[in-house]
């Protein structure tokens, strides 16, 4: 894919042209090989390749006023990353839906730990049992290891966010604007808390300020970065069933929490109750049905695994009993402060612990998630 490496300025440039999305962004890149050389395409070349008449017009209007190069130092510079199609960092479940966005925007950081991960979303106007809900769930979800993404919105978006961050879990907003443009405005400092254990993200470009008409397609991202989407609370008219909506569409599992049926916040729940989606009673439904369960087991696993030849010759030599780091030292040949720099981050990392003065066993970090029997 390096051969497309020079094209990333011209993602980013299409990316604020009007009318042309993933379908018509495949048409060009299908037709001339490379964006750059669509950008520079004439009327007759854009007509043979199949764009219509409005898309010809906004690109000639966007090249008037947009560099394509200074759009990529403008987004490196705000320390936003931008994904593209042919990145290998692309989110690989978003990667597998119908027309993923071509440019996806990221402030933070988005993980392979994120494969892991599972929508909540709901009602703005949630009550105290929906509140609960999407605590608990949230909260049990990351102990498990499970990434939430959910919308930052008032409510159960907001709840779930702040739920997965105080059980010290990774959690992903999905916005409809853009990632440097935070709406609602109250949820500045819970954004920037997501910014540091998670990811805020956007197919919009930076600058985007938010519109009802980009609420409903950024949706598609929420279900599309997850394995599940789960619906707390929402009447028949919520934007969360438009999320439920486009997992049904990508082949994701689609779970509800059933409600109060005198409740018109649980009216659109409990109707996807009805039409087959899976009733959540506790996590262990969530956990049995995407087969997560192992996802703690999995990911403690990695944690101990050697990172390097010299981290390797360590754990090759201790083992429950203690050894002394100077003993270390002589029967692996390798410097003292080697050594004991290398402990030092195994010992964070949870793969071994002291036990006693300078002297260092096997350990393996303890967790307590919420298992499946």
């Amino acid at each position: 894919m390096a051969e497309f490496a020079n094209d990333k300025p011209f993602y980013l440039a299409f990316s604020r042209v009007k009318g042309i999305g993933p379908v018509r962004l495949r048409m060009l890149l299908s037709r001339f090989g490379s964006l750059a050389d669509a950008w520079q395409a004439n009327e007759l070349q854009l007509v043979g390749a199949g764009l219509d008449q409005k898309s010809i017009d906004a690109l000639m209007a966007a090249r008037k006023t947009i560099v394509p190069e200074r759009e990529l130092e403008a987004v490196e510079r705000a320390g936003i990353v931008a994904l593209t199609w042919v990145d290998e960092a692309y989110p690989h479940l978003l990667r597998q839906i119908d027309d993923p966005p071509p440019v996806l925007y990221v402030r933070g950081a988005i993980l392979d730990a994120d494969a892991w991960a599972v929508a909540i979303v709901g009602t703005r106007r949630a009550t105290v049992y929906g509140r609960e809900v999407a605590e608990m769930l949230a909260g049990e979800l990351v102990r498990n290891h499970i990434t939430i993404v959910s919308g930052l919105a008032r409510g159960i978006d907001a709840v779930a966010h702040q739920a997965a961050l105080d059980a010290g879990g990774r959690t992903i907003a999905v916005l409809g604007s853009g990632v440097d443009v935070i709406y609602p405005p109250d949820h500045r400092k819970l954004a920037a808390q997501i910014v540091a254990h998670g990811a805020l993200v956007s197919d919009y470009p930076p600058g985007t300020q938010p519109d009802a008409g980009n609420f409903p397609p950024r949706n598609r991202i929420i279900s599309g970065l997850s394995l599940g989407t789960i619906v707390v609370e929402a009447d028949e008219q919520s934007g969360a069933l438009i999320t439920a909506n486009f997992a049904v569409e990508q082949g994701r599992e689609v779970f509800a929490v059933p409600g109060n049926i005198l409740n018109r916040s649980s009216r659109g729940a409990n109707r996807l109750i009805q039409k087959g989606a899976k009733l959540i009673i506790e996590p262990r439904d969530i956990l049995e049905e995407l087969n997560l369960s192992a996802v703690a087991e999995h990911v403690e696993a990695q944690a101990v695994l050697p990172q390097d030849d010299t981290e390797r010759a360590l754990l090759a030599r201790l083992s429950h009993e203690p050894v002394q780091a100077d003993e270390l030292v002589r029967e692996l040949a390798l410097p003292a402060e080697v050594v004991t720099a290398t402990l030092a981050m195994m010992e964070l990392k949870g793969m071994v612990r002291q036990a006693g003065r300078a002297s260092f066993v096997l350990a393996r970090e303890q967790r307590a998630p919420y298992r499946v029997d």
